[in-house]
């Protein structure tokens, strides 16, 4: 029973690993979007305080062109950890999975035993009943 117990405690810690795990990720992500957002905003800026809204553009502001590579590279990183995410998110289910199977396990045993000393009193209070009954008949 005590194997059990610290299977239990095992499992609930993964649980809560893979649950901080995932969402680690997700926050990475939202910090991510939220910089992109900051960055469209001040190469907006830029290229209105320029007045050159083209790239391609030779006198485009040197500022801009490098927000927007750090954009770019912040969206396709932020691209990359959604498919962690996803993995992370599985992995979790997984964890899930096997915490409840476990408790499952712990549960069907307690029930056993329950079931099991409650035989064992129906025996004893039997067998008292049947004690009382034949010194009745005696009497």
């Amino acid at each position: 029973m005590k194997s059990r117990e610290t299977l239990i405690r095992l499992r609930k810690f993964q649980v809560d690993e893979k649950r901080r795990r995932a969402a680690q990720i997700e926050a990475m992500i939202a910090e991510f979007d939220r910089m992109c957002v900051d960055l469209d905003r001040e190469i907006k800026t830029e290229q209105d305080r320029a007045g050159i809204h083209d790239p391609a553009h030779f006198a485009y502001p040197t500022y801009a062109k490098a927000a927007m590579q750090r954009r770019d590279n912040l969206r396709r990183s932020a691209e990359e950890l959604k498919g962690q995410l996803e993995e992370a998110r599985a992995q979790l289910a997984e964890a899930f999975e096997e915490l409840k199977k476990v408790e499952l396990l712990d549960e069907r045993d307690q029930a056993r035993e329950r079931a099991e000393i409650g035989a064992k009193e129906q025996m004893e209070l039997d067998s008292i009943g049947i004690m009382r009954i034949r010194d009745a008949a005696r009497a």
